[in-house]
């Protein structure tokens, strides 16, 4: 248009145009906000990469009309653009990658910024081998970065052959926020696996550290039914009944301890398949006595006691009241403590478990005494927490952290004494009714 033709325009054909181009303006802003409700809507409806990558790339389809499209994602240790998703007409296999510096896809993940093209057969960067595989030609396309507004980009979007007419600017500033949305989203569902995987790491060493300690007892036990056997083989000519009876009550404690022992390591066992799973047990509340608790215990540990000469012993556990408890958890909590003072004390020694009902806070008060070699400030200091210290041959120190974990889910609370030289107590707090159990 010539400048007299714009000035032979009537005031009235101005204002049309000015409203025209406001029109236009208002229609694309329209069209940003549908694209960003519908991928924040599509997005947030789920959680793994996988189906974020599916729904993102088709909200990106359908909010520019076009008839396919993939989503790349680099990897960095091969330096590869990965084909996660792909969708429509031209679909490409997941997991099929390209180098990420060639092509028009490797150029936009470079520089960070979009580009379209409206002829892609005239453009030589253009990877043909994606074509032959599809056996779809692509007209035209756009290609963007797949980053947040700021920061580096974690691959590429692209959208291949619009069905009406072809891809433009204004298409790209409405991907541009799909881009965006998608991989905040994509990064967020990233950070929460890698947040499940840990924890599952966490549960499978705290599990781990349990079946290492109940697996002690069991070949302890078996050490001792070996030499049974091998004292009665030696001696069948000159046994008595007395004899045989006391055989036969050592094998049958024995036997039970081990059989209790497996079935506890057989739980653990489906503990970790179901961490591997991504699943972890809730607490199980039910009424249940700590005395029990304790006995099964002690009967566990029974055989490593009396082979290193230690007493167990308990005060006061008959007159407490039942109380809300996850048996297998409590259980837990207290093997640790007892089977972590059976390697401080010496022979001659003990381990008492003590009891005292307190009506008014209605909790129970339990002490762990051992009359062992005491722990150094540093060792007691850092008990309960994820840096905790063994002084034990290949410990892990894993132990009190996983009480603390017990009395935290009870409700309850945990602290420590210890001398040096001349023992060590641990002071357990338990709510009738824990807070967890309501």
């Amino acid at each position: 248009m010539t400048v007299r033709d714009e000035t032979a325009k009537t005031p009235d054909d101005r204002r049309r145009a000015v409203r025209r181009d406001e029109d236009r303006r208002l229609l694309r802003r329209e069209r940003e906000i549908e694209a960003a409700r519908r991928v924040s809507e599509a997005l947030f409806e789920h959680l793994t990469p996988d189906e974020l990558v599916g729904k993102a790339l088709q909200t990106a389809l359908d909010v520019v009309n076009a008839e396919s499209g993939s989503i790349l994602l680099a990897d960095r240790e091969s330096r590869q653009l990965v084909f996660r998703h792909s969708l429509g007409v031209s679909r490409v296999k997941a997991g099929t990658a390209i180098p990420w510096d060639q092509g028009i896809a490797g150029d936009v993940f470079h520089s960070g910024r979009p580009v379209v093209i409206a002829n892609v057969k005239a453009d030589r960067r253009h990877f043909p081998g994606i074509d032959e595989q599809t056996g779809t030609p692509t007209r035209d396309m756009i290609v963007l970065p797949l980053k947040r507004w700021r920061g580096e980009p974690i691959g590429v979007l692209t959208c291949l052959n619009k069905r009406a007419g072809r891809l433009d600017d204004d298409d790209v500033a409405l991907l541009a926020i799909v881009s965006a949305i998608t991989a905040a989203a994509i990064e967020q569902a990233r950070l929460h696996q890698e947040a499940k995987l840990a924890e599952v790491a966490r549960l499978l060493g705290d599990i781990g550290h349990d079946i290492k300690n109940l697996l002690m007892p069991v070949v302890c036990g078996t050490g001792l039914l070996e030499g049974e056997v091998k004292e009665l083989l030696a001696s069948h000519t000159a046994l008595t009944l007395d004899k045989a009876k006391a055989s036969f009550q050592l094998c049958t404690e024995v036997i039970g301890m081990v059989r209790t022992s497996t079935q506890r390591i057989l739980d653990h066992v489906k503990q970790i398949a179901d961490c591997v799973k991504g699943l972890s047990a809730e607490p199980e509340f039910a009424p249940g006595s700590v005395r029990r608790v304790v006995e099964s215990v002690f009967e566990t540990v029974r055989w490593l006691a009396t082979d290193k000469g230690i007493a167990l012993k308990t005060e006061g556990l008959e007159t407490l009241p039942a109380i809300r408890m996850d048996e297998r958890r409590l259980f837990n909590a207290f093997y640790n403590l007892v089977n972590n003072a059976i390697t401080e004390v010496p022979a001659g020694g003990s381990i008492t478990v003590a009891g005292k009902h307190d009506p008014v806070r209605q909790c129970v008060w339990l002490r762990v005494v051992d009359t062992g070699c005491g722990m150094p400030p540093d060792v007691r200091d850092s008990l309960f927490t994820a840096q905790a210290k063994s002084r034990k041959a290949g410990g892990t120190g894993l132990g009190t952290k996983i009480i603390k974990d017990v009395i935290d889910v009870h409700g309850g609370a945990i602290t420590v004494d210890s001398t040096l030289g001349v023992g060590t107590t641990f002071t357990l707090v338990l709510p009738i009714e824990p807070p967890a159990s309501s």
